[in-house]
């Protein structure tokens, strides 16, 4: 069954309340129960982060906040799904729960998987 990668853009980046914590958490523990999650997780601020570059051979790493940061992600999680339509279906499920955001949903190569050598 394909692997889908993806990631949540909340409009509100304000950490989650305790009951909204705990509706995401009985969402995420029922869908790995069914086999549907394989795992997923939150990240810390941008302040603790670093943006590492390589270009034309130079490497740079700056620590974060990143000021010009638009768009951050705040979670992420990796479900197996039998199909696209069904990849969109949980992220549906899951952001009523987590509220306003966007995310991305991107299907996962495996390169052991036959078709990807």
């Amino acid at each position: 069954m394909p692997r889908y990668l993806m990631s949540y853009y909340a409009d509100d980046t304000s950490p989650p309340t305790p009951e909204k914590m705990m509706a995401i958490g009985e969402f995420g523990m029922k869908q790995a129960a069914a086999g549907k999650l394989l795992e997923s997780g939150g990240f810390l601020g941008i302040s603790q982060g670093a943006e590492v570059k390589l270009k034309a051979g130079k490497f740079t790493v700056a620590d974060g906040p990143f000021p010009e940061t638009k768009e951050l992600i705040v979670g992420y999680a990796i479900v197996k799904a039998k199909d696209r339509a069904e990849a969109i279906e949980q992220a549906r499920m899951f952001m009523e729960i987590a509220g306003d955001g966007w995310a991305e949903i991107r299907q996962m190569v495996n390169p052991q998987e036959e078709g990807h050598h």
